[in-house]
């Protein structure tokens, strides 16, 4: 006697609000997971960087080293390193433990808008206002980048290394992929300035936000448009975007105070989270589980699928 087949569950969402987190450190300009998931980092615009535990909301330390407003951040895979950037024109390097300066990396002609770590934390990737990539040797005692990629013809908003790719957006419209195993360059032409962009999970497709409050889904290597999302607002800030730790829904923070969220396939509307009556500067997804971060003002709140078992409920059970 055969059974039929239960249906497969729908994603979860991350809909409810677990806790808010004051961050004390002015406007929050990036919020940022560590690499698996269990520490946040929130950028200030009172020169700080604070590392925070997402299931407990405490703070665990500040970095302070920066001349300006810290504009985004990045850990390493072991936890050990945290890069920065600034409206300073510096990119920082600090030891997690001690909160020490590692190295300052000075080069760029104007504010830093984007910072990354490649996979084995041994370049740091920074894009700027004024047009270039840099790439700098953590590990050398040199204070010249290793590479400077100066293709786009207008400010770098975002950047995202994975394996030996590099993806950037820049404010002339154009997403550009570079292959730095091959030396090659791949260019996709948006006709907005582009304030965000990232790799799908699997590695095949681009995701890319821009100012015509438009997020669009492309193939990787033909450039085909596989989807477009909208309905939120993106007209004058730069705000994230983002997939899923799954890759099934399309994220997006809006200047409405939502973060919209989107079926990628069916690019349909899946859920609208209410946030504030701000601008959601910033978000970003658990790396595996069903959680989201998002910064409006100077607060970060952490989202979850299930709401949080209180110790009452727990003993209720």
């Amino acid at each position: 006697m055969a059974f039929p087949q239960p249906r497969p569950q729908a994603p979860q969402l991350p809909q409810h609000l677990l806790r808010t987190i004051d961050c004390q450190q002015g406007a929050v300009r990036a919020v940022r997971f560590n690499a698996d998931g269990n520490y946040l980092l929130s950028c200030g615009s009172d020169k700080s960087l604070k590392l925070w535990s997402v299931s407990r909301g405490t703070l665990l330390k500040t970095y302070s080293g920066h001349g300006y407003e810290v504009l985004d951040a990045d850990g390493s895979f072991d936890n050990s390193q945290l890069c920065t950037c600034s409206s300073d024109k510096t990119v920082i390097l600090w030891d997690v433990a001690t909160g020490q300066v590692t190295r300052k990396l000075r080069g760029h002609a104007g504010k830093v808008n984007c910072v990354q770590f490649n996979e084995e934390a041994t370049v740091i990737l920074s894009g700027s206002i004024d047009g270039t990539v840099r790439c700098w040797d953590t590990r050398s005692r040199r204070f010249e980048p290793i590479q400077v990629l100066d293709e786009a013809r207008d400010g770098i908003s975002s950047l995202k290394v994975l394996q030996h790719e590099l993806l950037t957006g820049s404010v002339d419209g154009r997403v550009r992929r570079y292959d730095l195993r091959m030396g090659q360059l791949h260019v996709d032409f948006i006709s907005s300035p582009i304030t965000c962009v990232c790799f799908s999970q699997d590695s095949q497709c681009t995701l890319s936000s821009s100012l015509d409050s438009t997020v669009r889904l492309l193939d990787k290597s033909t450039g085909e448009m596989l989807g477009e999302y909208t309905g939120h607002k993106m007209k004058g800030y730069k705000l994230d975007c983002c997939l899923s730790s799954k890759d099934t829904h399309v994220l997006s923070c809006s200047e409405d105070g939502h973060v919209y969220c989107w079926d990628l396939v069916e690019g349909s509307l899946s859920l609208k989270l209410p946030v504030g009556k701000a601008v959601v500067q910033s978000l970003s997804f658990h790396p595996t589980e069903t959680c989201l971060l998002t910064a409006m003002e100077g607060r970060v709140q952490v989202w979850g699928a299930e709401p949080e078992e209180t110790e009452e409920d727990a003993m209720a059970t």
